[in-house]
């Protein structure tokens, strides 16, 4: 579905080369696409984008690949070879902005390190996501979501303390992702009003990782202990946690104030001596009794169907929820009621995919197609000036791939 005629976008006219893989850097670019900008994505001939094959489950092609790379033009470039590299050179000269996640100095083997952009292309908004930041002892190593998960701590302050946990979503690899589209807006905003141009943009997943671990950290350092991990609640505030119902669900239910908690004792478990209790008064007295209080608390939900417990505390004033699987989101009515589904093609067929979180007033998202590898190499580089006699001797050389 294209934007609706008249709104292209706040990033239409930006021109955006990415040199990525995975998620951190697809997200990055996936989100300046849903809001406007072409993005080209320079893949190698011999596979592409590794993503791709993670899985077969979406008509063939991976969950991944398809969920963060909507709305691009897939080239393909031998980068091994000097005349890949002259035609990413000739996208460069062309674009506003490059953004690459490749394994450690990759892009410098490229001749795209920081003062070779800088000099060559002064004007350039470069961004390059890597692992744990330069000039540290970790630079060098390769770096996944789940490795810096870990290195970072967020392992550690998720599932129970018994079983720390990797988080579900690849969180380290998004908020990356996003952390460089928002990094990528600024420098783009300032260019706009004639601000010096700041040079290129590092973002790392151990840094963003590190700014997300921002409260455990701040707690250890000034508490002089790590915080125990607690599956479905938090070692913040009490109570807060997940609770089996008469019916066979789970409620989550949630207190943030002292005011919320007198409400749920009261008016929720109808217990006035809960309320009363001097050791329950305060958050930090319902923590260090958190035990008791599940106790309670999950007594009273067992006696109650999940519908009779959310609507006795939407009246109360308290945060719920019902606990979901995956499959149970899919057609959830927050969902389906608010249209937040729309159809986007793949090679492998059409696809529902969500819009993006951001809701612009008078802008559809653009939603357009999931690239097959190398489905725009043959327009992108007849953009740039090749011949179709050019373009059949970069096939027959291998510096492209075959045909698209």
């Amino acid at each position: 579905m294209d934007g609706e005629p008249g709104h292209p976008g706040p990033l239409a006219g930006i021109t955006v080369v990415a040199l990525e893989q995975a998620v951190s850097a697809p997200m990055c670019t996936r989100t300046l696409a849903d809001f406007g900008a072409r993005v080209i994505k320079v893949e190698n001939p011999s596979g592409g984008d590794f993503a791709r094959y993670y899985d077969d489950v979406v008509h063939g092609q991976a969950a991944h690949f398809v969920w963060v790379n909507r709305g691009k033009e897939s080239i393909t470039l031998d980068l091994k070879s000097e005349a890949g590299v002259g035609l990413l050179h000739r996208l460069l000269a062309r674009a506003d902005v490059l953004v690459s996640n490749l394994a450690p100095g990759a892009t410098a083997r490229l001749g795209l390190a920081p003062a070779d952009l800088s000099a060559r292309y002064p004007d350039l908004i470069a961004v390059e996501i890597d692992g744990f930041g330069a000039g540290g002892p970790l630079s060098h190593k390769r770096a996944y979501d789940l490795l810096v998960q870990a290195e970072s701590g967020v392992c550690a302050v998720t599932g129970t303390a018994d079983a720390p946990a990797k988080p579900g979503p690849p969180v380290a690899d998004v908020t990356t992702g996003l952390y460089a589209a928002l990094s990528i807006l600024a420098a783009l905003q300032g260019k706009a009003r004639g601000a010096p141009h700041s040079g290129t943009i590092a973002v790392s997943l151990f840094d963003t990782m590190a700014e997300m671990m921002g409260y455990h950290l701040t707690y250890a350092r000034h508490a002089g202990i790590d915080q125990q991990p607690l599956g479905m609640s938090s070692p913040a505030v009490a109570p807060y946690g997940a609770y089996p119902t008469a019916d066979g669900q789970t409620v989550v239910l949630g207190t943030t104030n002292d005011r919320e908690w007198q409400r749920l004792a009261a008016e929720i478990l109808g217990r006035p001596d809960l309320a009363a209790a001097e050791r329950f008064r305060t958050n930090p007295g319902r923590v260090a009794h958190r035990a008791e209080l599940d106790e309670d608390i999950a007594a009273w939900c067992a006696r109650h169907n999940l519908a009779e417990i959310q609507k006795t505390a939407d009246d109360a004033g308290i945060g719920n929820s019902r606990y979901n699987r995956p499959s149970e989101v899919i057609d959830h009515p927050q969902l389906v009621e608010r249209d937040r589904w729309r159809t986007v093609d793949t090679p492998g067929g059409p696809i529902p995919s969500l819009l993006p979180p951001a809701i612009l007033e008078g802008y559809e998202p653009p939603m357009n197609p999931v690239p097959a590898l190398g489905a725009h190499t043959d327009a992108v580089l007849t953009e740039l000036g090749c011949t179709a006699e050019e373009l059949a001797e970069l096939r027959t050389a291998r510096v492209i791939g075959g045909d698209e």
